[in-house]
């Protein structure tokens, strides 16, 4: 007499024997159930439960990165500027017969905003380099450095549009989820 599959709920089942309803009976073997189907193997995942990053930098990331190379390079030429233009303004107020306090004063003043745009250009720079192999920290860092620039832009209006426009621009493109899979993919150790 044959009494069926034994995972089939509408099967007979052996006589003096409970369809698995409670702890396993000695002529039942432990971890089959009496009926129900078989359970399928768990579904994987890439590592760390995140779907595959792309390999290739994605279009809006690259022109980020061109963007901070742009970035890094006014930066350089406004520093230039700014230190002749300090000592312009050096020898234009002691020809004048200005005092030389306020002569150290207002030169001081247009280095010190040379030497800032140095230490930005540089940070551009760095950002820029390290967009192939830099991790999450590095697009948090551009997207700080992006607001930096908007609103060192909005302290130069109407000249500032340019940077304006640059900084809201790497902001987005390096926010939007293609930039963040990129910089949040897997990376060769």
């Amino acid at each position: 007499m044959s009494f069926g599959d034994p995972n089939n709920p509408y099967g007979q089942q052996p006589q003096g024997q409970q369809p698995g309803y409670g702890y396993p009976q000695q002529g039942q073997p432990q971890g089959q159930p009496g009926y129900g189907y078989p359970q399928a193997p768990p579904v994987q995942q890439p590592y760390g439960g995140y779907p595959a990053a792309p390999m290739e930098m994605p279009g809006g990331v690259k022109a980020a990165r061109v963007m901070l190379w742009v970035m890094g390079a006014f930066q350089v030429i406004g520093a230039i500027v700014s230190f002749a233009g300090g000592a312009y303004i050096e020898s234009q107020l002691s020809d004048a017969g200005a005092g030389s306090e306020a002569s150290s004063l207002a030169t001081g003043m247009v280095v010190v905003f040379g030497i800032l745009a140095l230490i930005m250009a540089a940070i551009s720079f760095i950002l820029a380099a390290k967009y192939k192999s830099g991790g999450n920290a590095v697009r948090i860092c551009s997207i700080v450095y992006g607001a930096f620039i908007v609103l060192g832009g909005i302290f130069q209006l109407p000249f500032g549009l340019v940077s304006i426009a640059i900084g809201v621009l790497i902001i987005v493109f390096v926010a939007k989820s293609d930039g963040a899979a990129w910089f949040q993919r897997q990376r060769a150790v």
